[in-house]
């Protein structure tokens, strides 16, 4: 299975994110932002945790409209697997390839700390490696993480068993205390904890490590 992780100006945590995949068995291909394609036989992109284009406008939104951005578009409307973390799901999620938008946390504070996740699907490869309900300690660090959506899009993420991970104790305000959503293909998850920070035993916690590792398996055997 190959990776392409982005670099956008701005990334910080596209290298934490290519060692994540690596880790899991990907072969990664690194991307910068003004390359319009992909690498060939790519299977899952990664937008990764940063500030892209100093977050000026909205976070994301500048990254959004970058030349590699409509490759990734493309690659997701193929059925291509895309993961958005952080910084990369605000992102996404300005590229319209998941419902909702990021906000100003609601503390209006920058929140850096190890935060507990519930994971409330597992219908998807992302998820395939924990188990329904499981709880797991992952880092967060973010001044806009407020999910918001309105009520008729949070009963499809609902209806739709299409939210991912909640907060045990939300940290910025989220709707629903959501922390991570996934598009209705299952095959885009954005999410704003940092599971490539909670990957090997010296970050202080491996549980980020089985969302790589379940995606791996899971991919194989879509």
């Amino acid at each position: 299975m190959k990776a392409a992780v982005i670099t956008f100006p701005g990334s910080n945590c596209d290298r934490d994110l290519a060692v994540a995949f690596e880790q899991a068995g990907f072969q990664v291909a690194r991307v910068w932002h003004k390359d319009a394609v992909l690498p060939a036989g790519v299977d899952v992109v990664g937008v990764p945790g940063g500030f892209s284009y100093g977050d000026y406008l909205r976070c994301g939104a500048i990254a959004a409209q970058s030349p590699v951005g409509a490759a990734i578009r493309a690659h997701a409307d193929r059925g291509g697997y895309v993961l958005g973390i952080c910084n990369g799901f605000q992102v996404i999620t300005e590229m319209g390839l998941l419902p909702g938008a990021l906000m100003r946390n609601a503390t209006l504070r920058f929140v850096c700390r190890t935060v507990t996740l519930k994971v409330a699907s597992t219908a998807s490869a992302f998820t395939s490696g924990y188990a329904k309900g499981q709880l797991i300690r992952v880092p967060v660090a973010h001044h806009d993480g407020n999910f918001t959506i309105d009520e008729a899009g949070l009963k499809r993420l609902q209806d739709q068993d299409r939210i991912a991970f909640t907060y045990a104790q939300n940290p910025n305000g989220s709707m629903a205390d959501i922390a991570g959503i996934l598009s209705e293909n299952r095959r885009v998850l954005g999410m704003m904890p940092h599971p490539e920070r909670a990957a090997e035993a010296l970050h202080g916690s491996t549980d980020g490590a089985a969302l790589f590792a379940g995606l791996m398996g899971g991919m194989a055997l879509a």
